[in-house]
């Protein structure tokens, strides 16, 4: 198998390809109309790197994943989880962090690159306020830079067309992933006990 090692021979291959629309998107700070896309978003991975390696993490919130404070920072509240921190581990020790924004019903997806820190800020976390809770901590993002990614890969998985979304009932559940994972696990309890646990924990 022909393996490719350099930027060279890539180049060879995608270089023809490259559109001026595609250099041309990419600003250094949130336009108005970046700055609208990624106001609306609910969900984005972030992606992280540290010494143990990479991370990529779900993030969700109803109405705005991330606060956009000015055209150059954002807000990321961290809500409850599973505790691993691999995320803001990684950030404590190496700023450098990405952001994929995913808004349901759009196939265009916005990208950020930066830099954050991250702050317990009683202040800060109060304003993040949510039934009455707070997050523990919250991520300030520099935008290094930032712009929109090309629809193709949205359309060709059809990821919003409900024709094609999976039935739960026919995909592995977390208890039994869990078992499968460790061995000894009793994975009736975990499932059952889980949609209340996760209820009472969301904040």
């Amino acid at each position: 198998m022909k393996i490719i090692s350099s930027i060279e021979e890539l180049n060879t291959i995608y270089g023809a390809g490259l559109s001026q629309a595609s250099v041309d998107k990419v600003t250094k700070r949130l336009t108005p109309l970046y700055r609208e896309m990624i106001e609306i978003s609910p969900f984005a991975a972030l992606a992280t790197v540290g010494p143990e390696g990479l991370d990529c993490s779900p993030r969700g919130d109803l109405g705005g994943v991330v606060r956009v404070v000015d055209d150059e920072t954002l807000h990321l509240p961290d809500w409850r989880g599973n505790n691993r921190v691999d995320s803001l581990s990684n950030i404590a020790r190496d700023p450098r962090l990405a952001l994929m924004f995913l808004i349901p019903g759009s196939n265009t997806t916005m990208r950020i690159n930066g830099r954050g820190v991250v702050s317990d800020d009683e202040t800060l976390l109060r304003g993040f306020e949510m039934d009455g809770k707070h997050p523990r901590t919250v991520v300030l993002i520099s935008i290094d830079e930032v712009y929109f990614q090309c629809a193709r890969a949205v359309m060709r998985a059809e990821l919003w067309n409900a024709e094609h979304f999976a039935d739960p009932a026919g995909l592995p559940t977390p208890g039994q992933m869990l078992k499968a994972a460790v061995g000894d696990f009793d994975q009736e309890t975990y499932d059952r006990e889980w949609p209340g646990r996760a209820a009472k924990t969301m904040w």
